[in-house]
């Protein structure tokens, strides 16, 4: 099923005398795709590529990176074009507009060709270096193998925290937990790729994606880097909206809660009619309960609006999934010369 529009018109072949990466044969897919969704990360290039590219060197082995530019307004794509004039590896894809970050590394899932795939933020938070690690235990048969933070230096303790507490109420309530304190970054091995581009749906968690396909996963620990350039995209109400796409994407709970809570509150308001039942009965007392009364009806109605906006919730994840549009846009593409 196709998850993009895409152009028609691609970049010409490279000229004579560029630097070329290394490479398998002109047909073959190369051994590592890595995929770096990037969003106002001019500042960062010059630092994550040298990077990457001493990892690679290391390795040997042949690779590719896939820039997805999810609609930057910086100099990001043009800085992407000079890297790409010196190395061929460096594939782009420049979405039409900002999709999300779990979108653009949708994007370059469906584009990647390699027989392993990591993705990586374009920050530095997450230590390309590590990809050594991942590959070593590629080869010893693993499927997935993912990067769990031990520390996050460069986050306030707000976000410490409320990251904390997401992970914990997660792995509580989904129907398939996700690893403890666990980002995007990890190695996918080609068959893992293979079903995730096969999910057709549009809300797209990807953690919580990485972890349902199964296969035989790993953990290695590290600390978190502090961010090499430019600022973060994530305020506290995008990071609000990242967690409820997670939770709804991934557990039935937030419906079914309010059924138990009806079912509590409708019991105490049957006990407590026979309470009342009793006294005038027995001992013909009337209890006045204006106030009582309007902290019931508020309280009552309060819940309801609660559970209407839960069910709003879904609702309107439904609706996007039926309307079937694409998951992205690209606007333009480079390197992809044989799709």
């Amino acid at each position: 099923m196709k998850t993009a529009l895409e152009p028609t018109h691609l970049e010409p072949l490279p000229a004579a005398g560029r630097i070329a990466a290394p490479a398998a044969l002109p047909d073959a897919p190369p051994d590592l795709s890595i995929i770096v969704p990037m969003f106002n990360e001019a500042a960062v290039l010059d630092r994550l590529f040298d990077r990457i590219g001493s990892v690679m060197a290391r390795l040997e082995l042949s690779y590719e990176i896939i820039a997805v530019n999810d609609g930057s307004n910086d100099e990001t794509l043009a800085g992407l074009l000079a890297h790409r004039a010196r190395n061929p590896a460096i594939k782009i894809l420049s979405l039409s507009r900002t999709f999300g970050k779990d979108i653009a590394l949708s994007a370059g899932l469906d584009h990647a060709r390699g027989r392993a795939v990591v993705p990586l933020d374009a920050d530095l938070q997450d230590p390309p270096e590590l990809i050594e690690q991942m590959v070593a235990l590629w080869r010893q048969g693993y499927d997935v193998v993912y990067a769990t933070r031990k520390d996050r230096p460069g986050d306030t303790w707000l976000k410490r925290t409320t990251a904390h507490f997401f992970y914990r109420v997660f792995e509580a309530i989904a129907d398939v937990p996700i690893p403890r304190d666990t980002g995007d970054f990890r190695l996918l091995d080609r068959r893992v790729v293979d079903v995730l581009v096969r999910l057709p749906e549009r809300t797209r968690f990807m953690k919580g994606l990485f972890t349902w396909v199964g296969f035989k996963q790993t953990a290695i620990y590290y600390q978190r880097e502090e961010r090499q350039g430019g600022r973060t995209k994530w305020n506290y109400w995008r990071l609000w909206n990242f967690a409820m796409d997670g939770i709804t994407s991934f557990s039935s709970f937030p419906l079914k809660v309010w059924s138990y809570f009806g079912f509590t509150i409708s019991a105490f308001a049957f006990l407590y009619a026979v309470v009342l039942a009793i006294r005038k009965l027995l001992h013909d007392v009337d209890v006045p309960g204006y106030t009582s009364l309007m902290v019931v009806v508020l309280f009552l109605g309060g819940v309801q609006l609660i559970t209407l906006g839960v069910l709003g919730e879904y609702i309107g994840r439904v609706y996007n999934e039926v309307k079937g549009r694409p998951l992205y846009v690209v606007r333009e593409q480079y390197g992809f010369d044989r799709d």
